[in-house]
Order: C-alpha cells, then sequence, then structure tokens
C-alpha cells in the first residue's frame, strides 16, 4: 500500500456521505419550477402577445437565458445552481451561465481572443452534442 493510498482510506472514514436522495429531490423540484417559469411565459406571449407557438417559445428561452445571466453577472447564480444542483444546469440557464462566466472572466484578455474564445469554448460542446443528439433522433424517430 502507497501513502497516497493509506491517506485516501484514512479520510474516507471523517467523510460524510453526500446526501443522494435529497440532492436529487432538490433538483428535481427547482429544475420542475424552473419548467413551470417558462411554460407560464410560453403561455403568457401566446395569451397576451398572441405570438405563435414558436415566437412564444423562443421568447421563454430568451427571457430564461436573460435572467441566468443577470444572475450570473451580479455574482447570485453560483449560490443558486448550488442549492439547486442539476436542476439548474441541465436547462438552457445552466447554458447560458456558462457561456456568460466564461465572457466575464476572460474579458481582460480581449474582446476576440478572451471573451468571443471562451464564450465558444464554454458552449461550443453543449451546442457540439445537441447537434449530434438531434441528427441522431432525426434518424431514428418516424
Amino acid at each position: 500500500m502507497g501513502l497516497k493510498s493509506d491517506y485516501v482510506r484514512e479520510v474516507k472514514a471523517f467523510q460524510p456521505s453526500p446526501p443522494y436522495a435529497a440532492n436529487a429531490v432538490k433538483a428535481f423540484l427547482v429544475g420542475g419550477a424552473l419548467c413551470a417559469l417558462a411554460q407560464w411565459l410560453v403561455d403568457w406571449y401566446g395569451g397576451t402577445f398572441a405570438a405563435s407557438p414558436l415566437e412564444a417559445h423562443l421568447w421563454a428561452s430568451m427571457v430564461m437565458a436573460g435572467l441566468a445571466i443577470v444572475l450570473t453577472a451580479v455574482g447570485k447564480y453560483d449560490d443558486f445552481s448550488q442549492f439547486a444542483g442539476a436542476g439548474a444546469t441541465m436547462l438552457i440557464t445552466g447554458l447560458a451561465n456558462a457561456i456568460a462566466s466564461a465572457a466575464m472572466e476572460h474579458r481582460s484578455e480581449g474582446w476576440t481572443a478572451g471573451v468571443a474564445g471562451q464564450m465558444l469554448k464554454a458552449g461550443g460542446a453543449a451546442v457540439i452534442y445537441g447537434l449530434i443528439a438531434a441528427y441522431v433522433l432525426g434518424l431514428v424517430w418516424p
């Protein structure tokens, strides 16, 4: 046994186990509440402004992403995502937070190499995997 494995074994005995069930329930409830808010926005845009379903969904997505960007800019999204867990990171709000925080972190490097480059790095993986999933589902789905 190496020193590192002995240390890991000793430390593990004193670490509390994470509350997996409570975290899953919290993520489900917060993610569901965010989705319910987005659906309310879709219904509101459709009823108030007589927007088509596509337009209403686009406006609701922009509002949800905008809220996440504002919360990121004032430093509150990290606290929210720490509380909500995956419920806050799996929606468009999580993508908006990732892109906005990358842009804020690298703004000292300039607009092209810093802000734009880091925004593409942060959001690129989500966009690529989204496109691949859409392509595969488009082939499989009738």
